[in-house]
């Protein structure tokens, strides 16, 4: 089976770990700090914050920014669930906004058309691993006066006019999934410039407390107080020391991914019925993702038959994502369902992902192009 994507392991990030583990620290010790330092460089923000996982990082963010009961937060439906759920974790409302039909990114106008008095922030998702127009979305935040949140989770390594993902948005926040285009098992962390949200969420992560372990004995002290209630979202040192072995080779990986995009976008240009998503001017693409749209009228093959025809080959085509707002909880939580956004239910019947990652060889992608060509024209 060649998988929709995978991580990477060498013989340098196992040493990396190694080294923590044999050493005085496993949590919430100098890794960890380490860590942030270098994404918050590589980014180009002032702050990062290492949490458990990506939703941890959503949560967190959601949590800084003071989300509570009556607050409504718009979030696209095109888009994994937790960037949805973390607003329900602050018992805020997710109100969902269409996606551009090109490039799956939220909509600006549609933006605009779901603000109102009660929104507090704008949830924007960098689906497949195109930034979405900050821009534009910046000028909203600030003319309604909200808090821009970039889910980059798809876009470590991205950039936008030549300014990095991570660096675009009031908070940025990362996944490092196995699938992603580093990891540290799992994990996430948050980016930005105010310091108050920073300390904030290392709060959070630490079930509320002011300080933590490392802290308290760098000062000789055992003192603590509980200030709010916080989750457990630590991530651990051996993760962040994973995390810091593979930063190194992210540039490189981000190369060979957009290279593979390019060869399968070449390779589909003239294929009936299979179009790639768009890629904006000025715009540096990750490819967490490659997403194909399948029309059935002139590809002869429908989404779903064109998936198990992949599978068959050994091939992990997969599906991303099912619009959030289309989910049974969601449906019977929030009264959404079908028409709510036509445009994201519309792709999502058409929407193929297809292996995308640094391991890739070049006899892969060419498998996964030629069973493509072979399955539309049969």
């Amino acid at each position: 089976m060649i998988p929709y994507g995978r991580q990477e392991i060498d013989d340098a990030d196992v040493a990396a770990v190694i080294e923590v583990l044999r050493s005085d620290w496993l949590t919430t010790g100098p890794k960890v700090e380490q860590f942030e330092r270098d994404i918050a460089h590589y980014v180009g923000a002032k702050h990062a914050v290492a949490v458990s996982s990506g939703t941890a990082a959503l949560h967190a963010a959601m949590y800084a920014l003071g989300i509570t009961s009556g607050d409504e937060v718009i979030v696209s439906s095109m888009t994994f669930a937790a960037s949805a759920n973390c607003i329900v974790f602050q018992e805020g409302l997710p109100v969902f906004a269409d996606v551009d039909p090109d490039t799956l990114l939220i909509d600006p106008e549609r933006v605009e058309e779901k603000i109102g008095p009660r929104t507090k922030a704008i949830v924007a998702v960098d689906y497949a691993g195109h930034p979405c127009d900050y821009d534009t979305l910046g000028v909203l935040a600030g003319k309604y006066r909200l808090k821009l949140v970039a889910d980059a989770c798809h876009s470590l390594g991205a950039a936008l006019r030549s300014r990095p993902v991570g660096s675009l948005a009031d908070m940025s926040v990362f996944s490092f999934h196995p699938v992603k285009h580093i990891t540290t098992g799992e994990g996430g962390m948050v980016t930005t410039d105010d310091a108050v949200f920073a300390q904030r969420m290392r709060r959070f992560r630490n079930h509320g407390i002011a300080t933590d372990h490392r802290e308290r004995q760098s000062r000789g002290e055992w003192f603590y107080e509980m200030v709010d209630l916080g989750y457990n979202y630590r991530i651990t040192d051996f993760q962040c020391a994973l995390g810091m072995s593979q930063l190194h080779k992210l540039n490189e990986w981000i190369d060979r991914r957009q290279r593979i995009a390019g060869r399968y976008s070449g390779a589909f240009e003239d294929l009936p019925g299979i179009r790639p998503l768009a890629v904006r001017p000025q715009v540096s693409h990750a490819y967490h993702l490659f997403v194909i749209r399948v029309d059935a009228k002139d590809a002869g093959i429908t989404r779903d038959q064109l998936f198990r025809t992949l599978r068959e080959q050994g091939i992990g085509a997969n599906v991303h994502y099912i619009p959030v707002h289309l989910h049974p909880f969601y449906r019977s939580r929030f009264n959404t369902g079908a028409g709510l956004c036509p445009v994201a239910e519309h792709a999502y019947r058409e929407i193929l992902s297809l292996p995308v990652f640094p391991g890739m060889t070049d006899e892969d992608v060419e498998t996964v192009i030629e069973a493509v060509k072979k399955a539309v024209s049969s």
